[in-house]
């Protein structure tokens, strides 16, 4: 299956996005993304510590803590914290995890494909949603 295929499966067969670092910055990417997504129909969980509420959403302190099945673990934090997204994203079963434009880490990728995961590296939901 190519990659383009994946991603538009992955997209179809998916309903709840946990969006690790989102903002409630209406003007940082993270915010107009996960806004796109859930008017698109998704179930948007925030994931950060610094705040209680985003997108009318209850925020969670970190992945483990979402009491709900996550289909895809959104990543927008810096590369070095992706080891640790990925390996909470495996704890709790996710689908997939999906690195946003900028964010790469093959190890961490590696691994979350040896666990099963569908791994999206470098590119941004939201663009790959529009293009369905």
């Amino acid at each position: 299956m190519s990659e383009a295929a994946a991603i538009a499966e992955l997209l179809r067969g998916s309903r709840t996005i946990a969006v690790v670092g989102l903002s409630d910055k209406r003007w940082r990417p993270s915010y107009g993304v996960s806004e796109y997504m859930q008017r698109a129909g998704y179930r948007i969980i925030p994931v950060n510590p610094s705040l209680t509420e985003a997108l009318g959403e209850r925020c969670y302190p970190d992945v483990r803590a979402v009491p709900e099945k996550i289909d895809i673990v959104n990543i927008f934090r810096r590369p070095e914290f992706v080891p640790e997204i990925v390996d909470a994203a495996i704890a709790v079963g996710a689908r997939a995890v999906w690195m946003q434009e900028g964010v790469v880490h093959e190890k961490a990728a590696a691994k979350a494909r040896a666990a099963g995961l569908v791994v999206v590296m470098d590119r941004c939901l939201l663009k790959e949603h529009r293009k369905l």
